[in-house]
């Protein structure tokens, strides 16, 4: 499956209505427009895995980024109210020493869909792209193996027919410096932090180089990167799921609700090799 060209939309509802019904004056979404635009997408949601599960399809949705980018609440929105018993989230924990002898896709592999079956991924094998570059957690020769085999890995999924989508949340500095600090007042939050994520906090140029170098190398026409400007978490999930709806065609979809994205959150990335 080949995604469509990028559907910029401006019949979004939150650029018909007067701003100051959509809009906080910090210019981020409002709490009651995004949940009336939210249910409406989560009817579609349904929809399409009614769709999978009669068809037997198989629907794999990687969600990388930066740290605090919200990937894990992204997932959360998605899977809000489909079937759990059809839907599944996969966050791998660091390899142990059996799987560190394996074939580096080789446990990601486990994970891939069912028929029926929609599988979100919270981090991928991209771990190897970013996160394990910066810390030292593999060599260089792995980090440039790994880009030798992506993109055929990739496209073998897609060509036995998994519907494939790659998401990446991107934030800025201030951002994430921001949702660092929240984490560290806020008690249900507090067990996200570790020392990891100041490290990569400081590391935050390396990770843009890196990230654009992702998007370079592995952003394809079969397989392309969807990259969210995530610094409205809000504005960012509206965008993801309308982004994913518009790239399958399954049964009722609405098209008075799936009209496109918003150019402002979102940029494909597929020019890669």
């Amino acid at each position: 499956m080949k995604h469509q060209a990028l559907q910029i939309s401006k019949t979004l509802p939150e650029l018909q209505k007067n701003p100051k019904e959509v809009f906080k004056k910090n210019g981020a979404i409002k709490r009651s427009f995004y949940e009336k635009e939210s249910l409406r997408l989560q009817y579609e949601l349904v929809k399409l895995q009614k769709w999978i599960i009669d068809n037997q399809k198989r629907l794999l949705i990687i969600f990388e980024g930066m740290d605090t980018a919200g990937k894990s609440s992204s997932i959360k929105a998605f899977m809000n109210y489909l079937n759990p018993r059809e839907a599944r989230s996969v966050a791998l924990p660091k390899p142990n020493s059996k799987e560190l002898g394996q074939w580096y896709f080789q446990r990601h592999i486990k994970q891939i869909p069912n028929a029926g079956e929609i599988v979100f991924f919270d981090r991928s094998w991209y771990n190897r792209a970013g996160i394990e570059q910066v810390f030292g957690f593999c060599t260089q020769e792995q980090h440039e193996h790994f880009y030798r085999q992506v993109n055929g890995v990739e496209e073998m999924l897609v060509d036995d027919g998994i519907l494939f989508f790659k998401f990446y949340l991107n934030i800025s500095f201030e951002t994430q410096a921001k949702r660092l600090k929240q984490r560290e007042t806020d008690p249900l939050k507090s067990w996200k932090l570790s020392e990891l994520d100041y490290q990569s906090h400081e590391a935050y140029p390396f990770y843009e180089k890196l990230r654009d170098k992702m998007f370079r190398l592995s952003g394809t026409k079969f397989a392309p990167w969807c990259e969210l400007d995530a610094n409205d978490k809000k504005r960012s999930r509206l965008n993801a799921i309308r982004y994913l709806l518009s790239n399958i065609d399954y049964e009722g979809k609405n098209h008075t609700v799936v009209t496109g994205v918003d150019e402002k959150i979102v940029t494909l990335h597929n020019e890669g090799v």
